[in-house]
């Protein structure tokens, strides 16, 4: 079966960089889109950034754009973040999500079909 599992979480202060890893088995991890979201309790999960099957195009959310990026490594099955200038409001359950083939509503957490177990990231101040 399908199972993503992140890691790469921790605890940083603010201006710090962490890295996240999303890594994929059980299904072809080079044909379909994938994204990053974060969750702080008692909110709705909240999208960060997506990118393509091949990795040609990358989105972001306003909140995060130049300061993370996304990639992939389809040869490694494995999705990553790369977090810069940390700030204390970046704190929260990061998920890694699967958006199946002829979804197009990257920002709507509806539209993911397989989700990672999440892995916390704190950034104090």
């Amino acid at each position: 079966q399908v199972q993503l599992v992140e890691s790469g979480g921790g605890l940083v202060q603010t201006g710090d960089s962490l890295r996240l890893s999303c890594a994929a088995s059980g299904h072809a991890f080079d044909v379909y889109a994938m994204a990053w979201f974060r969750q702080t309790p008692g909110k709705a999960r909240e999208f960060v950034a997506a990118i393509s099957w091949s990795g040609s195009n990358t989105y972001y959310s306003d909140s995060v754009k130049g300061r993370f990026t996304i990639s992939r490594d389809n040869a490694k099955n494995t999705l990553y973040l790369q977090m810069s200038s940390l700030k204390p409001e970046d704190t929260a359950v990061y998920y890694c999500g699967r958006l199946p083939y002829g979804r197009t509503g990257y920002e709507r957490e509806s539209e993911y079909d397989n989700w990672g177990q999440g892995t916390q990231v704190t950034v104090s101040s």
